[in-house]
């Protein structure tokens, strides 16, 4: 499902540079060399499952090397915007695909319309309906699918049980209860790092979508509603102010998502609501069997996720080497070696979802009984849009904004960018 976020705001740091190329070209032994932007691996074993494809690639294309660039989600997309249509720009970049992250470049001329190497690595034939989706969504082809995620509640079950919690929440007002008797246990309910804005905004979109439900959700992000004017939105910010001020671990708003999930892994924190992507996190750090993960229970029946693409920038000097890589990357064979270090579906329909532990079925079971998808906020809402949101997401939840003025106020900046 895509949501179209309606009008884009130019991003002025991406003006296309008239003779400028991306790339850096041919090194010095004559070998073509691809420069690839990612955002940081979620654990050590994803790192070195990309470092080996990486390797494996180089070892059956002597011809042409790859140099890997890893930053933090924000400084990635600090440095796509301001080296895009430059020189200083990468062969590809990893982003996000839907229209307000990865469609804010393709709208402004960063990326390569892929129509052609579609055509001749038959990639139609290869990918899930799925994860076409996103890369048909401005016409032709636009990135090639990486990953499709799906965000739950991971829970410690320890903490549940000593909380006398035995059925787990399919509902936001039965979520609300387990906190409730969580914090009457004396155990943190959920852990949150609020330095980085996205990661409280996944719990606001979770009660969006479950106190508004599937069609109005869709409606706020496409600018079809009233932000203003819904009741489901006012209670949404209210019960993100209750939850902020009475089960997030004490001082959220001065940690990031990796110091907030280290309380999760220590017994800490009773649930993180996190990606599949946690399943490999909590093998780095934890054993895998003392959680679980149960889907967002909005009520809906509507899995929250997103799409992760590869893009070839549109200036690169080596678009044939960059799709070369694209195609080995997201072949069946590469795709199942590495199933369960990004995602736990793979984005090739060959590969089929693997479930050798519980949160692995728990998660194929997610994905299968899902009745669509609504995705996070920063995905469907422009960047300008985005950073407002947040704004006022991080003033209701520090207790600086009224939650029954925050629908108002963010509607009076949508109107004002329209």
């Amino acid at each position: 499902m895509r949501l179209l976020a309606k009008g884009a705001v130019a991003l002025t740091a991406i003006a296309v540079l008239a003779g400028c190329s991306a790339g850096a070209g041919s090194s010095a032994s004559g070998k073509t060399q691809l420069d690839w932007w990612v955002i940081n691996p979620a654990s050590p074993t994803a790192a070195a499952a990309q470092d080996k494809i990486i390797k494996d690639f180089e070892a059956a294309n002597p011809d042409i090397t790859i140099k890997k660039t890893n930053r933090a989600v924000d400084a990635h997309k600090d440095a796509l915007r301001t080296s895009i249509g430059t020189s200083a720009a990468p062969d590809i970049y990893d982003f996000w695909a839907g229209p307000g992250l990865g469609g804010e470049l393709v709208k402004n001329g960063a990326s390569a319309d892929l129509s052609s190497e579609y055509t001749q690595y038959k990639w139609p034939e290869r990918f899930t309906e799925a994860a076409l989706g996103p890369a048909k969504q401005y016409g032709g082809y636009h990135g090639v699918p990486w990953k499709l995620n799906g965000e739950a509640l991971y829970y410690n079950k320890a903490l549940f049980e000593r909380a006398g919690i035995t059925k787990l929440p399919t509902t936001i007002d039965e979520l609300n209860d387990a906190a409730a008797k969580l914090k009457d246990a004396g155990i943190t309910p959920i852990e949150f790092g609020g330095t980085v804005n996205w990661h409280v905004m996944r719990l606001l979109d979770t009660f969006l979508e479950g106190y508004c439900g599937s069609e109005t959700f869709d409606k706020l992000v496409t600018n079809k509603a009233n932000w203003g004017q819904e009741e489901c939105v006012t209670k949404s910010f209210t019960n993100l102010q209750k939850w902020s001020k009475d089960y997030f671990n004490t001082g959220f708003i001065g940690i990031n998502n990796d110091e907030s999930s280290a309380l999760f892994f220590s017994g800490k924190a009773a649930m993180a609501l996190e990606g599949d992507w946690f399943n490999a996190q909590i093998k780095d750090n934890a054993k895998a069997e003392d959680f679980g993960v149960f889907p967002l229970p909005t009520g809906t029946g509507r899995m929250y996720g997103f799409e992760q693409a590869m893009y070839i920038t549109k200036d690169s000097k080596h678009k044939d080497a960059a799709a070369k890589f694209l195609d080995f990357m997201m072949s069946t064979s590469v795709q199942q070696e590495t199933l369960g270090q990004f995602s736990t579906q793979s984005v090739n329909k060959e590969v089929k979802p693997a479930a050798s532990d519980e949160l692995s079925k728990s998660w194929n079971g997610i994905f299968e009984n899902a009745k669509g998808l609504y995705m996070n906020n920063d995905q469907n809402l422009t960047q300008a849009q985005t950073t407002e949101y947040w704004r006022i997401q991080n003033l209701v939840a520090t207790g600086g904004l009224d939650p029954a003025n925050a629908g108002a106020e963010f509607q009076k900046f949508l109107d004002s960018s329209k």
